[in-house]
């Protein structure tokens, strides 16, 4: 299953946009929302022990400070 999360600002602070992975840590089987609800995999049928991936996306780049030195 892989959740996406939009970036978006919340009292001045920029959240980036991220996306979060989750596999089945014994086959890596990319799980969906009810798998997740049987507690079981239904590639390998093992109890769930999830694996999360994690991206984070750079969205912004904040403003240089300071004075350079010539």
């Amino acid at each position: 299953m892989i959740k996406i999360n939009e970036a978006k600002e919340m009292d001045n602070v920029i959240h980036p946009r991220h996306t979060i992975e989750i596999v089945c840590g014994h086959c890596s089987y990319d799980l969906d929302e009810s798998e997740l609800k049987a507690d079981t995999c239904s590639d390998c049928g093992e109890p769930l022990n999830l694996k999360q991936h994690t991206t984070i996306y750079a969205t912004t780049i904040p403003a240089a400070s300071g004075s350079t030195l010539v």
